[in-house]
Order: structure tokens, then sequence, then C-alpha cells
């Protein structure tokens, strides 16, 4: 082994010793080995042989040494901790990725504020980067400058980055406008026809855009004579296919009316940027948009997204379930109100500012104080409504919220297929989650959490529950390959430490 290996191995195992709470003397004793060795070991001065880092691993109860490749990405967390003090709620995710594929729309330099660094976006930014679009980060990485080329080089378009992220469906609708024959990747499983898929080839058909899927691509041809003449009645009122609609809307020089539209945070979001480059929409808010789109766009525009909804519940959720006292800034109150309501039905004590605007000057946001309380199952089960009601990304963190509460919740997660069985997940840090079928499952409470050690589910909010249910429970947990955390939230383990977690992230050597 090199030196410099076992300067790493070292600083892992004295990592893991003292979040465990151990003296080098006691992990001592626990290997039958002197102190002195311990610190040699953990200094990088020793050399130490796989049976002995196999040993370390089973003192500390943990797979922290295990050897592999320096890939992914673990946390090690030091549950039982109150959170105290306050935190801001981070911009969108959902709302940035749909604007940065709406900057194919624009011939002038787009300028977003406040961008959120995650997976996702960065994604997001490896494809258009492919094609030719240059972004750099700007303003101390705080912000995004975004400059496209004249012609895409869309031939060269980094379909590994592309297949890794479900957003890049969002491409379809500004493409339509740039080429007459064009090909995208699908992520797998996203096929053809399926529920996430057809919706959105439904709606751009009006728009003269033919798909054949073959080899896993979506393969276009646009019809430039085809324009919509009546209203587009989207078959699913879902986020991203009132996204893609817009973004082709945005580009018809025409006025287009769009029906069972959303009006979630993320397309109101897209609205108001659609405004700044010169298209009116009518009917932001609301289940009917029409758009008033323009020919060609060359602007240079500045937008700032709004905060995230989904990370304002998560934070919520992270006070609920620690029994602590937060206060949450900039929470998008709008798109959080039911969920409210119903919290406020289950007995949460909690305290809301007077509202005042965000950065785009249209959405309404508050600072939320949470303080311990003794909740209650609610009344009524938890299941997700198109907004105004509770927000489908939202139910996963009631789960760890019944697991509180004092009797039985029923969570009807009807959208999705299979990610209420995540929830079970649970289970194994001590919540009582029984499974009724792919789509519901019965929550008792009130939990006392335990520690454990356990893969990182699939799914981005299921795999922030299990996180939460962490830092509830007394001793160390780990949370193994967070990649899915790092999709949707910007130095989550970090940031929850300034107010009080002990989270500390590590990979394999």
């Amino acid at each position: 082994m090199t030196d410099d290996y076992l300067v790493r191995i070292g600083r892992l195992i004295r990592d893991a010793r003292q979040h465990r709470g151990w003296t080098q003397a006691q992990l001592a004793e626990a290997l039958s080995t002197s102190q002195s060795a311990v610190n040699r070991i953990e200094r990088g001065n020793q050399n130490i042989s796989l049976e002995m880092i196999a040993r370390i691993g089973e003192a500390l109860d943990s797979e922290i040494v295990s050897l592999g490749y320096a890939g992914p990405m673990h946390l090690r967390v030091v549950g039982g901790r109150r959170l105290s003090g306050a935190i801001d709620v981070k911009t969108s995710k959902n709302a940035c990725v749909a604007l940065l594929c709406a900057t194919l729309l624009n011939a002038g330099r787009t300028t977003l504020r406040r961008v959120a660094r995650i997976e996702e976006v960065y994604r997001i930014l490896e494809v258009l980067g492919s094609i030719g679009v240059r972004a750099r980060w700007i303003n101390d990485g705080n912000d995004l400058e975004i400059v496209p080329p004249a012609e895409l080089d869309l031939a060269a378009m980094d379909t590994d980055a592309a297949r890794r992220t479900r957003s890049v469906i969002m491409f379809l609708g500004p493409l339509l406008h740039r080429t007459d024959r064009f090909r995208i990747p699908y992520a797998g499983g996203c096929d053809l026809g399926t529920r996430t898929v057809q919706p959105h080839m439904n709606a751009l058909r009006h728009f003269g855009l033919d798909i054949t899927a073959t080899d896993g691509f979506y393969h276009a041809e646009v019809d430039r004579e085809a324009t919509p003449h009546r209203p587009i009645v989207l078959t699913e009122r879902g986020d991203t296919v009132t996204e893609n609609a817009l973004l082709a809307a945005a580009r018809n020089d025409g006025v287009t009316v769009i029906r069972n539209a959303s009006s979630n945070y993320m397309v109101q979001d897209l609205c108001f940027f659609l405004e700044e480059l010169g298209v009116r929409v009518e009917g932001i808010g609301t289940t009917t948009l029409t758009v008033y789109g323009v020919a060609a766009i060359d602007r240079d525009v500045d937008y700032a997204p709004s905060e995230d909804p989904v990370e304002a519940m998560s934070l919520l959720a992270a006070a609920v379930v620690t029994e602590s006292e937060l206060t949450i800034r900039r929470v998008p109150i709008e798109f959080m109100e039911i969920e409210l309501a119903v919290l406020e039905e289950m007995g949460l004590d909690h305290e809301l500012t007077p509202e005042y605007r965000a950065d785009n000057g249209r959405t309404r946001l508050v600072d939320l104080t949470v303080r311990p309380s003794k909740l209650r199952s609610p009344i009524d089960k938890i299941h997700p409504m198109p907004f105004p009601g509770l927000n489908i990304d939202n139910v996963p963190f009631f789960a760890a919220i019944a697991a509180t509460a004092q009797g039985s919740t029923l969570i009807h997660d009807w959208v999705y297929d299979n990610r209420a069985i995540y929830l079970t997940e649970l289970t194994r840090l001590g919540a009582q989650v029984k499974l009724l079928d792919p789509h519901r499952v019965l929550v008792e409470g009130p939990t006392r959490w335990r520690a454990a050690e356990m893969m990182c589910p699939p799914a981005l909010r299921p795999a922030v529950v299990v996180l939460l249910a962490m830092m509830a429970a007394e001793g160390t947990s780990v949370l193994r390959n967070v990649y899915v955390i790092n999709r949707g939230y910007e130095d989550l383990a970090e940031r929850l430490n300034t107010i009080g977690a002990q989270i500390e992230i590590f990979r394999d050597i």
C-alpha cells in the first residue's frame, strides 16, 4: 500500500471511531491490540492488512473501510440530535431544469440567479454544452450565464448525460423550432406509450412534431405547416407535459390555448420567464393557459427562479421528526398551504411571518417556524392532488411525520407506480410501515427510531425521508450511495449540519 492510501485509510478509521464515540483505547481493546498501534494506523504510519481492515469494520459496525473504487458517496449520520436556528430554502430544482431547457428558445444571453447546483442541473448543462451552448458560473458560482450558438450541433449531444436525466424530454418543445429533424435519447424505462411520455407526444403533435422511438432514441420530424387550430387539451395534468407544451407554444407565431394545464410552482416560474422573453401568457396559476407566441426570440434576460416548496417540506419534516424548533426562511407559501393545513389538523405548532415577494417579484414567500409538537394521525388519508392540492412530491415526507404521530395514517401515493414501496425502508429504522399495495402504505405511530446501515432507495424523496429518519434515530446510521439525493438537493448534508445535524460525507477507498 502507498503512503497516500495508508493516510486515507487512517483518516476513515479515525472518523468512524469518533462518530461511534469511541476512544483509541476502546478501539484497541476491541481489536486486541495497543492504543499506540491504533494511533499509528490513524496517522497512516503503519501498514495494515485487509484482514485488519475487515476487523476494524466489524468492530465499528460499519463498512466504512470496505475496499472499492472511489465512486459512490455515502453519509454517516449521528442521530438523536435537536436542530435549531434558521435555514434558507434553495431555489427550485424543477424550475431550474425547465428554465435551462427554455434557454434553447432564446438567441440572446440568459442569466439565471441562484441556480441549484445539483446533479440534475449538471446533467442538463452537460447536454447543453455538448450541443454548443456556452454556460458558465458567475458571481462566485451563484449565478449561471448561458449563451447559445448560432447553430446547435445536435449530432454531438452527450447521450450518456442525457440518459441520466428524464428532464431531457423537455428539449422536444424548443428544438422543434430549431430544426426539421433531430433525435434525443430517452432514459431507461421511459418507453414511447407509457404515461410519462405519451402525453408529451399528444400535446406536441399539434405543433407538427412526429416521433418514432427506436434503438433508445426519440427520432423527431417536424411539419412546418402545422399549427394548433384549436385548444390543446392535455390528457394528463402533468408538470413537464405542460412545460413542454409551453415551450412549443412560446415560438409558435400565433395564439395557443392549453387546457388541463398544471398550475404548479415550476410551471408558474416557466411562465414568468417566458414573459421576460416577450411571450405573453394569460391564466398563470390556472388550468387554462393562453400563450401569445413569437416567431423569434433574441433578448438578454436576467431571471431569478423561486424557492423550492419540496425542499421547504423536507426541512419542515426534519424539524418534526427530530422534535426541534427550527425557522425555515423563504418558504413559497402558495405551494405549502394544503400541507400546513393538514399538519395543523395533526397538531403541529408553527408560526408564519407576513408574506413577502421572491426575487422573481411574483412568488409569495414567508418564514416558517416549527416547534416540537405532539402529533396525532390525520382524520383522512394523505394523498396528492394537482395544484392547489397536496404536492405529489411532498407525500413521502408524511410517512416520516406520520411515524412520529399517535395513531394510524393511510398514505395513498397513486401517481407513481411503486414509489410507496420504498417507504417501507423506514421499517429498518424502527417505523411500522405496512405495504397494502404498490400505491398504499399504513403507518403506525409513534416510533422509537433506531440506527441502521442501509442502501439509499433509488427514488429521490423516499431517499431523503430515510435520511431524516436517521437524523431522529439515536446512534450512528450509514446511508450508502446517495447520488439520488444529490440529484435534487444542493449540499443537503452540509446545510443540515449548520442547524445542528451531525452528518459526514465519505467514500469507499
